[in-house]
């Protein structure tokens, strides 16, 4: 199975992007995968702020994005485009970072006027740093996300089956 790593830009704990993100793993190893998790608002501020990229916290995610072969990246949008902390995060990964990666962009959003954030904001990012193969992406908008009884994500009929394209297109 593959090796997957999981970039979550929110900087929120409990958002519904980190919520996505958790879902996306769990997904990924029931099917066998190995999945590394970078929550960027848990790297040390300092770190991204002061761009040490050498520091032992950001240099651990280098290389679980070096040992992987899908990178998955979701940021919710925020005047149009990603979070300033996975800015800060993809200007200290080295510069080839995503050459021969499947790179997998999931947005959320609240207004369908968000939606070209994934063409315009971040595919273009993704290209200078390698990327060649980058999935069209998934696009969510916040209502389209419910929860059930026990507090656990709920995905649209729609957005379950975007995203099970998505996971599937990683295996």
């Amino acid at each position: 199975m593959a090796v997957v790593t999981i970039v979550s830009g929110s900087p929120s704990h409990t958002s519904k992007t980190n919520q996505v993100a958790e879902w996306v793993k769990g997904q990924l190893q029931q099917l066998g995968h190995t999945v590394h998790f970078i929550r960027l608002r848990d790297l040390p501020a300092e770190d991204l702020l002061y761009a040490r990229s050498s520091s032992d916290p950001i240099a651990q995610t280098h290389q679980w994005i070096h040992q992987s072969k899908a990178v998955i990246v979701l940021s919710p949008v925020y005047k149009g485009s990603y979070t300033g902390i996975l800015k800060a995060y993809l200007d200290l990964l080295p510069e080839k970072a995503f050459a021969g990666k499947l790179i997998v962009p999931i947005v959320t959003g609240g207004t369908i006027a968000h939606l070209l954030a994934i063409e315009y904001a971040l595919k273009p990012i993704f290209s200078i740093l390698g990327a060649r193969e980058i999935l069209h992406g998934v696009f969510i908008l916040d209502w389209t996300l419910g929860h059930d009884s026990e507090g656990r994500l709920v995905l649209s009929d729609d957005l379950l089956s975007r995203m099970e394209e998505v996971i599937h297109s990683v295996s």
